[in-house]
């Protein structure tokens, strides 16, 4: 932690760990995009990233850092950043200096928190007590009916879609500025810029059609 004491340094940490979760985000909406089409493909892709050692030893422990580590990186920032305002303001300027969700990260990223929780609590826990805790025999086959059936709940699936379009408003910001944070000024990145404001809509809006999918067509 004494490597991004300084603000510079936590921002870099920050943003880099965001666009490591952006690139899970884009992999887990490939593999989830699957099902609306293909139950097979969903089911192969699934079956291989829940029994691959890489994924499992390796990459998921890394991931699950990577969480916390931003969120509670997070956290801290919005501590730091509360504290150095000694100084309050005698009128309120809405947007001159900053957007709204600009201003509000710390509460669009609770929501996402919320949401991780209960997808954890859908997919993550259940595959763990299916495997480790039960010990149950390997079923390459069982993936689709699980998630489809998460998304029989009207109010499950509900919160899904809010939550998704609370993660659309926390990436607008976040996936762009993260270039900035990490010091990428460049002519290509303007260009970069627009891509991460695009993908912040459009792989939300993607897994919000899943949602809907499957519940409707249940």
């Amino acid at each position: 932690m004494g490597i991004i004491s300084s603000s510079i340094a936590r921002k870099v940490a920050m943003a880099l760990s965001g666009l490591f979760l952006v690139l899970f985000l884009g992999q887990h909406f490939t593999i989830n995009v699957t099902s609306t089409f293909s139950p097979e493909t969903f089911n192969s892709w699934s079956h291989f990233m829940g029994t691959n050692f890489l994924v499992q030893a390796i990459l998921q422990p890394v991931l699950i850092f990577g969480v916390i580590f931003h969120f509670v990186m997070g956290f801290i920032l919005e501590a730091r950043n509360r504290s150095a305002r000694s100084i309050s303001y005698v009128s309120y300027k809405g947007n001159t200096n900053s957007s709204w969700v600009s201003r509000n990260m710390i509460y669009t990223g609770l929501v996402v928190l919320a949401f991780l929780g209960l997808h954890f609590y859908d997919f993550w826990f259940p595959e763990m007590v299916h495997k480790y805790v039960e010990s149950n025999p390997e079923d390459a086959t069982r993936y689709y009916g699980e998630l489809v059936e998460k998304f029989h709940d009207p109010l499950r699936t509900g919160f899904y879609v809010i939550s998704f379009v609370f993660l659309a408003l926390h990436l607008f910001h976040g996936f762009a500025s993260s270039f900035q944070s990490v010091g990428f000024n460049n002519k290509y990145a303007t260009g970069l810029k627009k891509f991460a404001k695009v993908y912040a809509i459009a792989i939300p809006a993607g897994f919000i059609f899943i949602a809907l999918f499957h519940h409707f067509n249940h």
